[in-house]
Protein backbone atom coordinates (compact mmCIF):
# COMPACT_ATOMS: atom_id res chain seq x y z
CA UNK A 1 0.00 0.00 0.00
CA UNK A 2 0.92 3.62 -0.67
CA UNK A 3 2.35 5.33 2.38
CA UNK A 4 -0.18 8.21 3.49
CA UNK A 5 -0.21 11.48 1.87
CA UNK A 6 2.89 13.81 3.06
CA UNK A 7 4.88 11.06 4.17
CA UNK A 8 6.85 10.39 1.38
CA UNK A 9 10.24 12.22 0.72
CA UNK A 10 10.92 15.16 2.84
CA UNK A 11 7.31 14.62 4.94
CA UNK A 12 8.73 11.09 6.19
CA UNK A 13 9.05 12.01 9.68
CA UNK A 14 12.37 10.02 9.77
CA UNK A 15 14.20 11.81 6.61
CA UNK A 16 13.23 14.57 8.18
CA UNK A 17 14.96 13.89 11.27
CA UNK A 18 17.66 13.20 8.76
CA UNK A 19 17.55 16.88 7.23
CA UNK A 20 17.72 18.26 10.39
CA UNK A 21 21.02 16.36 11.98
CA UNK A 22 22.94 18.61 9.52
CA UNK A 23 25.53 16.16 8.89
CA UNK A 24 27.02 16.56 5.67
CA UNK A 25 26.68 12.86 5.08
CA UNK A 26 23.21 11.08 5.42
CA UNK A 27 22.94 7.18 4.36
CA UNK A 28 20.00 5.79 4.05
CA UNK A 29 19.13 2.08 3.66
CA UNK A 30 16.78 0.08 0.93
CA UNK A 31 16.17 -3.31 0.46
CA UNK A 32 17.29 -4.69 -2.97
CA UNK A 33 16.23 -8.03 -2.41
CA UNK A 34 12.59 -8.56 -4.03
CA UNK A 35 11.65 -10.84 -1.26
CA UNK A 36 12.43 -8.36 1.82
CA UNK A 37 10.42 -5.50 0.10
CA UNK A 38 7.52 -7.72 -0.84
CA UNK A 39 7.60 -10.07 2.83
CA UNK A 40 9.46 -7.38 5.56
CA UNK A 41 8.25 -3.98 3.59
CA UNK A 42 5.01 -5.76 2.50
CA UNK A 43 5.23 -3.24 -0.63
CA UNK A 44 5.44 -3.15 -4.11
CA UNK A 45 8.59 -3.65 -5.72
CA UNK A 46 7.97 -0.34 -7.69
CA UNK A 47 7.31 1.84 -4.52
CA UNK A 48 9.90 0.61 -3.11
CA UNK A 49 11.75 2.28 -6.01
CA UNK A 50 9.70 5.15 -5.48
CA UNK A 51 10.01 5.44 -1.78
CA UNK A 52 14.14 5.53 -2.78
CA UNK A 53 13.75 7.89 -5.17
CA UNK A 54 12.05 10.29 -4.01
CA UNK A 55 14.12 10.25 -0.45
CA UNK A 56 17.36 10.68 -2.19
CA UNK A 57 15.91 13.44 -3.79
CA UNK A 58 14.67 15.27 -1.53
CA UNK A 59 18.21 15.02 0.71
CA UNK A 60 20.15 15.72 -2.44
CA UNK A 61 18.36 18.89 -3.18
CA UNK A 62 18.81 19.78 0.74
CA UNK A 63 22.46 19.64 -0.03
CA UNK A 64 23.72 16.03 1.73
CA UNK A 65 25.56 14.11 0.17
CA UNK A 66 23.71 10.61 0.35
CA UNK A 67 25.10 6.94 0.94
CA UNK A 68 22.53 4.47 -0.25
CA UNK A 69 23.54 0.95 1.76
CA UNK A 70 21.49 -1.39 -1.03
CA UNK A 71 20.38 -3.81 2.10
CA UNK A 72 20.35 -7.82 1.03
CA UNK A 73 22.07 -6.97 -2.85
CA UNK A 74 24.02 -9.67 -3.24
CA UNK A 75 21.29 -12.55 -2.13
CA UNK A 76 18.75 -10.20 -4.06
CA UNK A 77 21.27 -10.10 -7.32
CA UNK A 78 21.41 -14.35 -7.23
CA UNK A 79 17.48 -14.42 -7.29
CA UNK A 80 16.77 -11.81 -9.12
CA UNK A 81 19.97 -9.30 -10.34
CA UNK A 82 17.36 -7.60 -12.57
CA UNK A 83 15.67 -5.76 -9.57
CA UNK A 84 18.77 -5.65 -7.44
CA UNK A 85 20.19 -3.66 -10.19
CA UNK A 86 17.45 -1.56 -10.52
CA UNK A 87 17.59 -0.49 -7.44
CA UNK A 88 21.34 0.49 -7.42
CA UNK A 89 20.18 2.44 -10.86
CA UNK A 90 17.24 4.11 -8.91
CA UNK A 91 19.54 5.49 -6.47
CA UNK A 92 22.16 6.73 -8.57
CA UNK A 93 19.77 8.82 -10.95
CA UNK A 94 18.21 9.92 -7.87
CA UNK A 95 21.97 11.67 -7.06
CA UNK A 96 23.03 9.51 -4.29
CA UNK A 97 27.21 9.46 -4.30
CA UNK A 98 27.83 6.50 -3.40
CA UNK A 99 25.95 3.09 -3.05
CA UNK A 100 26.97 0.39 -0.46
CA UNK A 101 25.84 -3.46 -2.05
CA UNK A 102 25.45 -5.36 1.32
CA UNK A 103 25.99 -9.08 2.09
CA UNK A 104 23.70 -8.39 5.20
CA UNK A 105 23.36 -12.07 5.78
CA UNK A 106 26.99 -12.60 5.49
CA UNK A 107 27.09 -15.67 3.67
CA UNK A 108 29.10 -14.71 0.37
CA UNK A 109 32.49 -15.92 -0.63
CA UNK A 110 35.31 -14.46 -2.46
CA UNK A 111 34.24 -15.96 -5.15
CA UNK A 112 31.13 -14.84 -5.65
CA UNK A 113 31.37 -11.23 -5.28
CA UNK A 114 33.31 -10.13 -8.29
CA UNK A 115 29.92 -10.74 -10.53
CA UNK A 116 27.49 -9.14 -8.49
CA UNK A 117 29.55 -6.14 -8.19
CA UNK A 118 30.66 -6.03 -11.90
CA UNK A 119 27.11 -6.01 -12.84
CA UNK A 120 26.48 -2.74 -10.94
CA UNK A 121 29.70 -0.70 -12.45
CA UNK A 122 28.24 0.65 -15.65
CA UNK A 123 25.39 2.23 -13.43
CA UNK A 124 27.50 5.86 -13.34
CA UNK A 125 27.81 5.59 -9.06
CA UNK A 126 30.61 4.95 -6.78
CA UNK A 127 30.32 1.76 -5.04
CA UNK A 128 31.26 0.49 -1.74
CA UNK A 129 30.83 -3.03 0.16
CA UNK A 130 29.01 -3.97 3.46
CA UNK A 131 30.34 -7.54 4.43
CA UNK A 132 28.95 -9.34 8.00
CA UNK A 133 31.46 -12.34 9.18
CA UNK A 134 29.33 -15.19 8.53
CA UNK A 135 30.98 -17.47 6.67
CA UNK A 136 34.32 -16.03 7.57
CA UNK A 137 34.89 -13.80 4.77
CA UNK A 138 34.52 -10.33 5.70
CA UNK A 139 37.67 -9.25 5.34
CA UNK A 140 38.29 -11.56 2.07
CA UNK A 141 34.75 -10.21 0.49
CA UNK A 142 35.67 -6.49 1.53
CA UNK A 143 38.95 -7.43 -0.82
CA UNK A 144 37.40 -9.08 -3.54
CA UNK A 145 35.15 -6.14 -4.02
CA UNK A 146 37.31 -3.50 -3.81
CA UNK A 147 39.35 -5.81 -6.47
CA UNK A 148 36.11 -5.68 -8.95
CA UNK A 149 35.71 -1.96 -8.92
CA UNK A 150 34.22 -1.11 -5.20
CA UNK A 151 35.91 2.43 -3.69
CA UNK A 152 34.28 2.23 -0.45
CA UNK A 153 34.44 -0.21 2.51
CA UNK A 154 32.53 -0.38 5.89
CA UNK A 155 33.51 -2.12 8.55
CA UNK A 156 34.55 -1.29 12.54
CA UNK A 157 37.37 -1.77 14.29
CA UNK A 158 38.25 -5.27 15.94
CA UNK A 159 35.06 -6.40 13.85
CA UNK A 160 32.47 -4.83 15.63
CA UNK A 161 29.12 -6.27 14.43
CA UNK A 162 25.80 -8.57 14.82
CA UNK A 163 26.34 -12.10 15.21
CA UNK A 164 29.64 -12.81 13.80
CA UNK A 165 30.64 -9.29 13.54
CA UNK A 166 31.35 -7.51 10.60
CA UNK A 167 34.46 -6.36 8.55
CA UNK A 168 37.52 -5.83 10.73
CA UNK A 169 39.02 -2.33 10.07
CA UNK A 170 42.22 -3.55 11.80
CA UNK A 171 42.58 -6.20 8.80
CA UNK A 172 41.31 -4.43 6.28
CA UNK A 173 43.91 -1.31 6.55
CA UNK A 174 46.81 -2.99 7.06
CA UNK A 175 46.06 -5.75 4.22
CA UNK A 176 45.46 -2.52 2.00
CA UNK A 177 48.31 -0.63 2.97
CA UNK A 178 50.89 -3.34 3.22
CA UNK A 179 50.33 -5.70 0.65
CA UNK A 180 48.39 -3.98 -1.59
CA UNK A 181 50.31 -0.13 -1.20
CA UNK A 182 47.53 1.48 -1.12
CA UNK A 183 47.81 4.28 0.88
CA UNK A 184 44.75 4.19 2.94
CA UNK A 185 46.54 6.28 5.81
CA UNK A 186 50.11 7.67 7.26
CA UNK A 187 52.48 5.51 8.13
CA UNK A 188 52.75 7.18 11.61
CA UNK A 189 48.85 6.31 11.67
CA UNK A 190 48.92 2.91 11.09
CA UNK A 191 51.99 2.63 13.69
CA UNK A 192 49.21 3.56 15.91
CA UNK A 193 46.69 0.65 15.01
CA UNK A 194 47.22 -1.73 17.70
CA UNK A 195 46.95 0.95 20.46
CA UNK A 196 43.53 2.21 19.12
CA UNK A 197 42.07 -1.21 18.78
CA UNK A 198 42.92 -1.99 22.39
CA UNK A 199 42.09 1.37 23.54
CA UNK A 200 38.45 1.17 21.57
CA UNK A 201 38.41 -2.99 23.36
CA UNK A 202 38.60 -1.56 26.91
CA UNK A 203 36.52 1.32 25.84
CA UNK A 204 33.68 -1.51 24.99
CA UNK A 205 34.72 -3.74 27.26
CA UNK A 206 34.97 -6.12 23.84
CA UNK A 207 38.67 -6.44 24.53
CA UNK A 208 40.81 -7.39 21.07
CA UNK A 209 41.12 -11.10 20.89
CA UNK A 210 44.33 -12.52 21.49
CA UNK A 211 44.93 -14.02 17.75
CA UNK A 212 43.56 -11.16 15.86
CA UNK A 213 45.51 -10.34 12.93
CA UNK A 214 48.54 -7.34 12.98
CA UNK A 215 47.09 -6.11 16.23
CA UNK A 216 46.44 -9.04 18.63
CA UNK A 217 49.22 -10.36 21.34
CA UNK A 218 49.52 -13.56 20.00
CA UNK A 219 49.58 -11.65 16.02
CA UNK A 220 53.30 -11.93 16.56
CA UNK A 221 54.29 -14.54 19.17
CA UNK A 222 56.65 -17.76 18.81
CA UNK A 223 56.78 -20.76 21.39
CA UNK A 224 58.34 -23.23 19.37
CA UNK A 225 61.95 -24.15 19.62
CA UNK A 226 62.74 -24.64 16.59
CA UNK A 227 60.80 -22.05 15.11
CA UNK A 228 62.03 -19.70 18.17
CA UNK A 229 65.56 -20.19 16.58
CA UNK A 230 64.54 -19.55 12.85
CA UNK A 231 62.93 -16.18 14.09
CA UNK A 232 66.26 -15.13 16.03
CA UNK A 233 67.70 -15.68 12.29
CA UNK A 234 65.35 -14.07 10.31
CA UNK A 235 62.27 -12.63 11.55
CA UNK A 236 60.66 -12.95 8.17
CA UNK A 237 60.59 -17.01 8.23
CA UNK A 238 57.51 -16.47 10.35
CA UNK A 239 56.15 -12.78 10.63
CA UNK A 240 54.71 -11.28 7.11
CA UNK A 241 55.12 -7.94 8.27
CA UNK A 242 56.99 -5.48 10.68
CA UNK A 243 55.10 -5.86 13.86
CA UNK A 244 56.15 -2.54 14.26
CA UNK A 245 54.44 -1.42 11.64
CA UNK A 246 50.86 -0.90 12.88
CA UNK A 247 52.17 -0.88 16.94
CA UNK A 248 52.52 -4.21 17.58
CA UNK A 249 55.73 -6.46 19.30
CA UNK A 250 56.97 -9.77 18.76
CA UNK A 251 56.55 -12.18 21.65
CA UNK A 252 58.44 -15.01 22.31
CA UNK A 253 56.34 -17.16 24.43
CA UNK A 254 58.08 -19.02 27.64
CA UNK A 255 56.48 -22.61 28.03
CA UNK A 256 57.05 -26.18 28.28
CA UNK A 257 58.40 -26.27 24.67
CA UNK A 258 60.95 -23.36 25.13
CA UNK A 259 64.45 -23.91 23.88
CA UNK A 260 67.77 -21.76 24.67
CA UNK A 261 66.26 -19.54 21.35
CA UNK A 262 62.81 -18.47 23.06
CA UNK A 263 64.76 -17.83 26.31
CA UNK A 264 67.87 -15.91 24.27
CA UNK A 265 65.19 -13.70 22.65
CA UNK A 266 62.27 -13.37 25.56
CA UNK A 267 65.94 -12.36 27.68
CA UNK A 268 66.77 -9.60 25.45
CA UNK A 269 63.23 -8.59 25.22
CA UNK A 270 63.26 -7.96 28.74
CA UNK A 271 66.43 -6.33 29.14
CA UNK A 272 68.23 -10.18 30.54
CA UNK A 273 71.62 -11.12 29.48
CA UNK A 274 71.01 -14.40 28.64
CA UNK A 275 73.23 -14.89 26.12
CA UNK A 276 75.53 -17.55 27.55
CA UNK A 277 74.10 -21.20 26.30
CA UNK A 278 74.47 -23.01 29.65
CA UNK A 279 72.34 -20.06 31.48
CA UNK A 280 69.89 -20.21 28.79
CA UNK A 281 69.23 -23.54 28.81
CA UNK A 282 68.92 -23.99 32.88
CA UNK A 283 66.67 -21.30 32.59
CA UNK A 284 64.96 -23.58 30.00
CA UNK A 285 64.79 -26.65 32.31
CA UNK A 286 63.14 -24.44 35.46
CA UNK A 287 60.55 -23.12 33.22
CA UNK A 288 59.95 -26.58 32.02
CA UNK A 289 59.91 -27.99 35.41
CA UNK A 290 57.75 -25.13 37.05
CA UNK A 291 55.23 -25.27 33.75
CA UNK A 292 54.74 -29.30 34.88
CA UNK A 293 53.09 -27.99 38.04
CA UNK A 294 51.21 -25.60 37.00
CA UNK A 295 53.04 -22.67 36.33
CA UNK A 296 52.18 -21.03 32.71
CA UNK A 297 54.93 -17.88 31.62
CA UNK A 298 53.70 -17.72 28.10
CA UNK A 299 51.41 -14.29 29.08
CA UNK A 300 53.26 -13.56 32.37
CA UNK A 301 56.71 -11.69 31.23
CA UNK A 302 57.09 -10.42 34.86
CA UNK A 303 56.93 -13.97 36.92
CA UNK A 304 59.26 -14.64 34.35
CA UNK A 305 62.08 -11.90 34.69
CA UNK A 306 61.65 -12.48 38.77
CA UNK A 307 62.40 -16.30 38.07
CA UNK A 308 65.40 -15.50 36.02
CA UNK A 309 66.47 -12.62 38.78
CA UNK A 310 65.94 -15.37 40.92
CA UNK A 311 68.06 -17.91 39.87
CA UNK A 312 71.08 -15.61 39.13
CA UNK A 313 70.94 -14.60 43.01
CA UNK A 314 69.73 -11.18 41.92
CA UNK A 315 66.30 -10.89 44.20
CA UNK A 316 68.78 -12.21 47.18
CA UNK A 317 67.77 -8.13 49.27
CA UNK A 318 64.61 -8.41 48.10
CA UNK A 319 62.47 -5.31 48.96
CA UNK A 320 60.53 -7.44 51.73
CA UNK A 321 59.86 -10.72 52.84
CA UNK A 322 56.60 -12.18 53.73
CA UNK A 323 56.68 -13.56 57.48
CA UNK A 324 52.96 -15.26 57.38
CA UNK A 325 49.47 -14.30 56.66
CA UNK A 326 46.14 -15.38 57.42
CA UNK A 327 42.35 -15.19 55.93
CA UNK A 328 39.28 -15.60 57.68
CA UNK A 329 36.09 -15.29 55.55
CA UNK A 330 32.75 -14.91 58.43
CA UNK A 331 29.32 -16.40 56.96
CA UNK A 332 26.50 -15.94 59.46
CA UNK A 333 23.25 -18.28 58.95
CA UNK A 334 22.36 -19.58 55.97
CA UNK A 335 21.41 -17.04 53.53
CA UNK A 336 23.52 -17.28 50.22
CA UNK A 337 23.23 -13.61 49.64
CA UNK A 338 24.32 -12.44 52.63
CA UNK A 339 27.15 -10.63 53.35
CA UNK A 340 30.29 -12.48 54.27
CA UNK A 341 33.06 -10.06 55.32
CA UNK A 342 36.26 -11.45 55.01
CA UNK A 343 39.61 -10.05 56.48
CA UNK A 344 43.09 -10.45 56.29
CA UNK A 345 46.52 -10.33 58.31
CA UNK A 346 50.01 -9.90 56.45
CA UNK A 347 53.12 -9.92 58.23
CA UNK A 348 56.41 -9.05 56.42
CA UNK A 349 59.84 -7.36 56.94
CA UNK A 350 60.55 -4.50 54.87
CA UNK A 351 63.47 -2.53 54.64
CA UNK A 352 64.30 -3.37 58.08
CA UNK A 353 61.54 -3.04 59.83
CA UNK A 354 58.75 -5.59 61.02
CA UNK A 355 55.18 -4.85 59.85
CA UNK A 356 51.19 -6.26 60.21
CA UNK A 357 49.05 -5.22 58.91
CA UNK A 358 44.91 -5.82 58.42
CA UNK A 359 42.75 -5.51 55.74
CA UNK A 360 39.06 -6.08 54.92
CA UNK A 361 37.35 -6.70 51.27
CA UNK A 362 34.49 -8.45 49.40
CA UNK A 363 36.24 -11.15 49.48
CA UNK A 364 39.76 -12.76 50.59
CA UNK A 365 41.64 -11.64 47.04
CA UNK A 366 40.73 -8.55 47.76
CA UNK A 367 41.24 -8.71 51.54
CA UNK A 368 44.76 -9.85 50.90
CA UNK A 369 45.35 -7.04 48.83
CA UNK A 370 43.83 -4.46 50.96
CA UNK A 371 46.64 -5.77 54.13
CA UNK A 372 49.50 -6.28 51.72
CA UNK A 373 49.41 -2.94 50.52
CA UNK A 374 48.86 -1.41 53.97
CA UNK A 375 52.55 -3.30 55.20
CA UNK A 376 54.04 -2.23 52.28
CA UNK A 377 53.06 1.51 51.45
CA UNK A 378 54.51 2.63 55.32
CA UNK A 379 58.02 1.71 53.40
CA UNK A 380 57.06 2.19 49.86
CA UNK A 381 54.14 4.57 49.75
CA UNK A 382 54.57 4.26 45.84
CA UNK A 383 52.58 0.64 46.04
CA UNK A 384 49.49 2.60 46.62
CA UNK A 385 49.54 3.65 42.71
CA UNK A 386 49.54 0.11 41.56
CA UNK A 387 46.14 -0.81 40.64
CA UNK A 388 45.08 -4.80 40.47
CA UNK A 389 43.17 -4.47 36.52
CA UNK A 390 42.64 -7.84 36.07
CA UNK A 391 42.50 -11.39 37.81
CA UNK A 392 41.84 -14.98 36.41
CA UNK A 393 41.78 -18.26 37.75
CA UNK A 394 41.96 -21.31 36.10
CA UNK A 395 41.56 -25.05 37.74
CA UNK A 396 44.24 -27.18 36.79
CA UNK A 397 44.67 -31.03 36.71
CA UNK A 398 40.69 -32.68 37.94
CA UNK A 399 38.19 -31.03 36.14
CA UNK A 400 35.74 -31.50 39.36
CA UNK A 401 36.94 -31.52 43.39
CA UNK A 402 38.56 -29.77 45.58
CA UNK A 403 42.34 -31.27 45.15
CA UNK A 404 42.86 -29.58 41.91
CA UNK A 405 45.58 -27.46 41.11
CA UNK A 406 44.80 -23.81 40.77
CA UNK A 407 46.39 -20.89 38.55
CA UNK A 408 45.91 -17.39 39.16
CA UNK A 409 47.00 -14.86 36.71
CA UNK A 410 47.07 -10.78 37.87
CA UNK A 411 47.51 -7.80 35.62
CA UNK A 412 48.84 -4.79 37.56
CA UNK A 413 48.64 -0.93 36.49
CA UNK A 414 50.76 2.16 37.36
CA UNK A 415 51.28 4.86 35.10
CA UNK A 416 50.45 3.81 32.11
CA UNK A 417 52.70 0.15 32.53
CA UNK A 418 50.72 -2.77 33.04
CA UNK A 419 52.83 -6.06 34.07
CA UNK A 420 51.23 -9.74 34.48
CA UNK A 421 52.58 -12.24 37.38
CA UNK A 422 50.93 -16.11 37.97
CA UNK A 423 50.98 -18.23 40.86
CA UNK A 424 49.92 -21.77 41.68
CA UNK A 425 48.52 -23.30 44.58
CA UNK A 426 46.14 -25.94 45.77
CA UNK A 427 43.42 -23.41 46.13
CA UNK A 428 41.94 -20.07 44.87
CA UNK A 429 43.72 -18.28 47.86
CA UNK A 430 46.94 -19.65 47.77
CA UNK A 431 47.26 -18.93 44.09
CA UNK A 432 46.04 -15.58 44.11
CA UNK A 433 48.36 -14.90 47.26
CA UNK A 434 51.57 -15.39 45.03
CA UNK A 435 50.31 -13.92 42.30
CA UNK A 436 49.50 -10.88 44.01
CA UNK A 437 52.64 -11.00 46.23
CA UNK A 438 54.43 -11.39 42.64
CA UNK A 439 52.94 -8.07 41.18
CA UNK A 440 54.22 -5.85 44.34
CA UNK A 441 58.00 -7.38 44.31
CA UNK A 442 57.98 -6.56 40.48
CA UNK A 443 56.71 -3.25 40.82
CA UNK A 444 58.99 -2.44 43.22
CA UNK A 445 61.79 -3.95 41.78
CA UNK A 446 61.55 -1.87 38.48
CA UNK A 447 60.90 0.87 40.54
CA UNK A 448 57.24 1.45 39.42
CA UNK A 449 55.47 4.30 41.05
CA UNK A 450 59.27 5.90 41.67
CA UNK A 451 62.29 7.29 40.48
CA UNK A 452 64.38 4.63 40.84
CA UNK A 453 64.18 0.88 41.36
CA UNK A 454 64.68 -0.92 44.67
CA UNK A 455 68.67 -1.70 45.30
CA UNK A 456 69.26 -4.90 45.00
Amino acid sequence: PDPPPGRRGGGDPQVAALREAGTRFVTVAAPAHDLHVSQVLRTSLDENLMMLSQTVRHLVAEGRRVIVDAEHYFDGFVRNPAYALEVVRTAAEAGARTVVLCDTNGGMLPDWIGDAISGAASLGVDLGVQCHNDSGCAVANSLAALGAGAVHVQGAVNGYGERAGSTDLTTLIPDLQLKYGWPVVTSEQLSGLTHAARAIGEITAQPVAPRQPYVGESAFAHRGGLRAAAVKVNNDLYQHVDPRSVGNDMRMLISDMAGRANIQVKGAQLGLDLADRATAGEVAEAVREREARGYAYEAADASFELLVKRMRGELAARPFTVVGWWVLTEQQGDDPDAEAPTEAVVRLLADGSYRVCAGEGSGPVNALDQALRRALGGVYPQVRSYELVDYRVRLLGAVRGTDATVRARIDTACGGLTWTTVGVGENVIEASWEALVEAFLYGLVKGYGSTAPHAL
